[in-house]
């Protein structure tokens, strides 16, 4: 890995500070403009100055952050650094609050990368997304070679999942506001289901996953709980997957577990179209009562190579522009969709192409930090939704 690290796909303590103003307006899911830390004024126009078309300023207006993962290393970099603190209002850590990375030796913590990201936001009016609590990727070698050769025992794994969640989660009381919570434990397939062969499923058993919702609610009750997914809106053309994680929703609802939200991840690519249930399935976690996210959206296509990630058909940047778009506007037709977060907002650090051969291109931001074509398609999405399309002054009257 280069010194970005790259963006992962998803995703002891101490005492906690007061809960600051900018989590306590958010905890009710409404993004009020006044959190965002922007200034731009609430009755400017779309012609006004700048700061006003920036991403986060449109989105507040409408009660939505806007929001990127980020590696923290690349803060050191003036020009990431602008970007990140203009067009976005949240952040998520693309590793940095992952168990491998802040407990990579038992009882030994490295917080240096979240703590910088939480300071970031903080200085910069963002609030944070916590990513990711209970997920079976980017695990300690320590615990998943105990496991395996039998010196952790399912007790004490069970045991030392409760201690991480308490620690992480207590560590940034009052400071984060989503938490992914669990990550991914639904199959791709038809029917689908959780995972029997998870990491977690199989040492523990599906009673882990509401539990881990359990542990994190009482460690900060103030944070809103996610349970954040990929292809759970229509992305896999039958929405088998998005049909088993709602009914899995109705249950522990049902059963009083606190659960705030559900994350779609929102990675598309533009060989297999849009999803067009995309705004209905949004909605129906919502009319569960739920708070609603896309929490990791880009959008991939064919390129020349990794580092320079041109698309090798001339019409995939069009269609890459319109699934960012598309995938917005499912976003703002749902009043309970309170974020949109990019994964990460410039090629040059994209998981893409280290994961999917041949492919890249899925940022909003190219290889040397400028902004493509669904840049300005997302900014043009926002500035309707904010202030929606100029009224016209009739030139004729019929007789």
């Amino acid at each position: 890995m280069d010194r970005r690290r790259f963006l992962a796909l998803g995703s002891a303590a101490v005492a906690a500070p007061a809960l600051v103003p900018a989590i306590a307006q958010a905890d009710t899911g409404t993004g009020s403009g006044n959190a965002t830390g922007t200034s731009a004024a609430a009755g400017a126009g779309a012609g006004g100055d700048s700061s006003s078309d920036s991403l986060r300023d449109l989105a507040a207006k409408v009660g939505l952050r806007f929001g990127t993962a980020v590696i923290p290393f690349d803060l050191d970099t003036p020009a990431y650094n602008a970007v990140l603190s203009e067009q976005f209002s949240v952040v998520t850590p693309g590793n940095e609050m992952k168990w491998g990375v802040v407990e990579p030796e038992q009882g030994v913590f490295d917080w240096s990368g979240a703590d910088r990201l939480v300071a970031f936001a903080e200085q910069n009016g963002q609030l944070v997304r916590g990513h990711t609590l209970l997920w079976h990727n980017q695990l300690p070698n320590w615990l998943t070679t105990g496991v395996a050769n039998g010196s952790i025992s399912a007790t004490e794994l069970a045991s030392l999942l409760k201690q991480h969640i308490f620690t992480e989660v207590t560590r940034y009381r009052g400071r984060i506001w989503q938490w992914d919570v669990a990550n991914e434990f639904f199959a791709d397939a038809d029917p689908s289901g959780i995972k029997p062969t998870d990491f977690w499923v199989s040492n523990l058993g599906p009673d882990i996953i509401p539990q881990a919702f359990r542990w994190a609610h009482e460690a900060d009750p103030h944070a809103l709980l996610f349970y954040n997914d990929y292809n759970i809106a229509g992305e896999d053309g039958t929405n088998a997957k998005s049909d088993a994680v709602y009914a899995w929703l109705q249950q522990q609802l049902a059963q009083g577990v606190p659960i705030d939200g559900v994350g779609n991840q929102g990675h598309l690519d533009t060989q297999y179209g849009f999803p067009t249930q995309m705004a209905q399935d949004l909605q129906r976690y919502a009319d569960l009562g739920l708070k609603v996210a896309i929490t990791e959206a880009d959008v991939r296509t064919f390129v020349d190579g990794p580092t320079t990630q041109v698309p090798t058909d001339h019409l995939a940047p069009f269609a890459h522009s319109y699934e960012f778009s598309q995938m917005l506007k499912a976003c703002l037709a749902v009043p309970e969709c309170i974020s949109f977060t990019v994964w990460g907002f410039g090629d040059a650090d994209s998981w893409i192409p280290g994961t999917f051969t041949g492919e890249g291109y899925g940022a909003i931001y190219d290889v040397n930090l400028q902004p493509k074509p669904a840049f300005y398609d997302l900014q043009q999405d926002l500035r309707l939704a904010a202030y929606g399309a100029p009224r016209r002054i009739p030139t004729y009257t019929p007789r």
